[in-house]
């Protein structure tokens, strides 16, 4: 299907005009398209229904952005900044956001050259906390590398914590990763993160109900968590403290009929106390506590389906409590310091340096510049 550039323009200028994710106007569009949405907003004539009355009341806010707004300026800006816009009936568009209904978005802003419809079949969203602990950090970004080895695309939301953990473990795997974005993807938010954004450019996809240039505000980061949601086939939570925006993501997941899956953390540790409460409260929610658990939920029939753990006895499996921890504390790629190994363990600086020392007899691991890492012609594992 080919989107009418008229149509195409109206759309554009609709991300402008209204907030994403409003219903009433969505069941107006989907009913008699935007470019008609927008002529009866100018005009201030409603279809009549159940809607006219709300409708009328939002009309006037909407009406008075049209006149700021320049859908072609916004399409010029995107297109000289390597970005494109994208429509429902494009053949990229992902048809999973439709069930979102008359709340799915009037277009998306997008950069990068992946396709989106494709990258998007196989895929998992990765959220959590922004102050997320090393322990979350390292389950994000292990996790996410590892959906990637599988060829899973991660979709989060390039914030500080678990999402920048989960976008940079997918890069270290040379896999795609999806960005969704609170503003304009022209909009480097948060700033520290302009490099990650443009190695995630590069390889996966920057994507946006916001036209270039839109600035980051509270509300958009809560309306944006519904795309991250039916984007993908299960979102996984991280670490989220009881009042989250991982939650919300969580909460669209479980309505839309998609897999919500938690990864459990220390009971004494604030940034799990959400996680818990989804698992103890929500029948949906469950545990996960590696890839294996993830593919067990978003998987299909064969390759998809995570490989029954079962096996011979290896030495590793001989370690006793402490040392399994610190071993498994070590990142997958390059290496780590022993006090941030000890975080990551759990244990205190003094057991790590004796466990390090064992495993590093042991042939597991080896020293490095950034202090142990796991060694790559080991056999043990």
């Amino acid at each position: 299907m080919i989107v009418p550039a008229e149509e195409r323009l109206a759309r554009a200028l609709l991300t402008a005009v209204a907030e994403p994710g409003d219903e009433r106007l969505g069941r107006l569009v989907d009913s008699v398209g935007a470019k008609a949405a927008l002529e009866a907003i100018r005009a201030d004539e409603t279809p009549g229904g159940d809607d006219e009355t709300e409708l009328r009341r939002r009309f006037p806010a909407w009406r008075a952005r049209l006149s700021e707004a320049d859908p072609q300026r916004l399409l010029t800006v995107c297109e000289e900044g390597g970005g494109r816009l994208l429509c429902p009936g494009d053949a990229e568009w992902p048809s999973q956001l439709d069930d979102l209904g008359a709340a799915r978005p009037y277009a998306l802003w997008i950069r990068g050259d992946q396709d989106l419809r494709f990258g998007c079949l196989r895929s998992v969203a990765v959220v959590g906390a922004r102050a997320a602990s090393p322990y979350g950090v390292h389950v994000a970004a292990e996790m996410a590398a590892e959906l990637a080895d599988h060829s899973w695309t991660v979709v989060s939301g390039g914030a500080y914590g678990i999402d920048a953990a989960a976008h940079r473990g997918v890069l270290s795997a040379d896999g795609t990763t999806v960005a969704v974005f609170a503003c304009g993807v022209d909009v480097a938010y948060p700033h520290s993160h302009s490099a990650l954004f443009a190695e995630i450019a590069q390889s996966g996809l920057l994507v946006s109900e916001f036209p270039p240039g839109a600035p980051p505000t509270r509300p958009h980061f809560l309306i944006r968590n519904r795309v991250i949601a039916a984007l993908t086939r299960g979102t996984v939570v991280v670490e989220a403290a009881q009042r989250s925006g991982a939650i919300s993501t969580a909460r669209h997941a479980r309505d839309l009929g998609r897999a919500v899956m938690v990864v459990p953390g220390p009971v004494t540790s604030p940034t799990s106390a959400g996680c818990h409460t989804l698992l103890r409260e929500w029948g949906e929610a469950v545990c996960v506590t590696d890839t294996a658990d993830v593919l067990d939920r978003v998987g299909l029939i064969g390759d998809d389906l995570a490989p029954e753990r079962r096996g011979p006895v290896l030495d590793r499996d001989r370690l006793g409590p402490a040392a399994r921890n610190v071993l498994e504390a070590l990142p997958a790629r390059g290496g780590a310091g022993a006090a941030r190994i000890a975080v990551t363990a759990g244990v205190d600086l003094d057991t790590a340096l004796t466990c390090l020392g064992a495993l590093a007899a042991g042939g597991f691991i080896e020293r490095c510049a950034k202090g142990w890492r796991l060694r790559r012609d080991s056999t043990r594992s």
